[in-house]
């Protein structure tokens, strides 16, 4: 330990950080330095990065701005640390969780350990069952605009340590530069895409939305996945209170529901009386709406309010499938075919297969659509001849039924 440095910080913590930061992988910064270069002087870039951090020395070097498309339409923008930003910002999360993640409450499930966003969906189905009514908010523009002096006053609020406070304090502030060059200074907000800013957006909206709904309405049952929320309601006439005061709080705390993703939803399963503007919402890339469902124990069917893969998700698959090109990959047997595809599929089938999978039967049958176009590409015999390229595939589907992940899963989807 050195007791000539202001701050005392381990160089273990620093080596840990770096080791976090290299299994997410991520983008090179401004400056234009990936992993592998960091790693070309590993040693001295972890100890000067140390030096610095415990001297109080450090300070962040402007995010780099990244336009990435939403599922939805328009554009997001991420803020890119740099790499050795990003091990310093691990540093200090190592350090700074621990201290707030026992004071979230259950209902919050986004960017925490050991919470999923399967758990949410989980939890809104049941819930849904139970209430008639659904408020489906959506804050606009979240990282971007959390006011600074509100979410420093909450982070003190759980440490006194001095060189927390400090490094937050210098990358709320840090400059972001744009794709051109230009360099736009920040006054508030938590860039998306640093690694400290997730747990410094639930920690303001644990304030913001959280714990105040608990104090104010202790029955209320909600429900918040970072930056989308929702709070069930009995009546129509309590979804709409709960509209008004909650609109109020967030323009208080300096953030602005959503006008177009903020709803209020009928959710009611059986038989319904009258007629309702919305009686379907988007959750975490789950539709929940009213389907025809299967009694197994029963063998009968009935009405019910359930999720299953959204339409935009759908499209989004298609949408990689098409990327991906895969009727171009003639050099690849289809051993290899089903080895590059299976952990993309998988993660599909891990995800939205959870609740109504039969929904994803499109997916696998655009998947089998491009094997079917990669067969006629690859072997003459088949070149002009769709239906017997279906057939061969067909044939090894039966054959190799665990070839593919969505074979494996029981869901071949057909070749047509």
């Amino acid at each position: 330990m050195n007791k000539t440095k202001s701050f005392i910080i381990s160089k273990w913590d620093v080596v840990q950080a770096y080791r976090l930061v290299k299994a997410n992988h991520g983008a090179a910064g401004v400056d234009k330095q990936s992993i592998s270069d960091f790693e070309a002087n590993l040693r001295g870039n972890l100890y000067k990065l140390w030096n610095r951090l415990s001297s109080g020395s450090y300070f962040p070097p402007p995010v780099k701005a990244v336009a990435i498309p939403k599922k939805t339409g328009g554009e997001r923008i991420l803020g890119i640390p740099t790499v050795s930003d990003r091990i310093a910002q691990m540093v200090i999360r190592l350090t700074f969780e621990p201290l707030v993640e026992p004071h979230f409450l259950p209902d919050s499930y986004g960017y925490r350990p050991n919470k999923s966003a399967i758990d949410a969906i989980g939890v809104t189905r049941q819930r849904c069952w139970n209430n008639n009514w659904v408020l489906e908010f959506d804050i606009k523009g979240l990282f971007d605009n959390i006011p600074h002096d509100l979410l420093l006053k909450a982070v003190d609020k759980h440490t006194d340590n001095p060189w927390i406070r400090l490094y937050i304090e210098r990358w709320l502030t840090a400059p972001m530069q744009r794709a051109d060059g230009e360099i736009t200074a920040r006054g508030k907000g938590t860039p998306q895409g640093g690694v400290i800013s997730p747990v410094l957006a639930n920690l303001f909206l644990h304030y913001v939305f959280d714990k105040w709904l608990q104090k104010h309405f202790p029955k209320t049952l909600w429900c918040r996945y970072a930056d989308d929320g929702l709070v069930h309601c009995r009546t129509e006439a309590e979804a709409k209170y709960m509209l008004a005061v909650l609109k109020e709080r967030f323009e208080a705390c300096g953030l602005e529901m959503h006008p177009l993703k903020t709803k209020i939803v009928y959710c009611k399963d059986g038989s319904r009386k009258g007629q309702y503007e919305n009686t379907e919402f988007d959750f975490l890339s789950y539709t929940f709406r009213r389907r025809l469902c299967k009694n197994r124990k029963r063998n009968s069917m009935f009405i019910n309010f359930t999720p299953a893969v959204s339409k935009s998700a759908l499209k989004s698959m298609r949408l990689k499938i098409r990327k991906l090109r895969i009727r171009m990959a003639t050099e690849l047997s289809i051993a290899q075919l089903a080895k590059w595809l299976n952990p993309i599929i998988n993660g599909w089938i891990g995800y939205y297969g959870r609740f109504t999978r039969s929904a994803l039967y499109g997916m696998c049958r655009h998947v089998n659509k491009a094997l079917v176009r990669w067969a006629r590409r690859k072997f003459k015999p088949l070149r002009r001849h769709k239906t017997k390229a279906m057939k061969f595939l067909e044939g090894i589907s039966k054959q190799n039924p665990y070839l593919f992940a969505h074979w494996r899963a029981g869901m071949v989807g057909g070749f047509a």
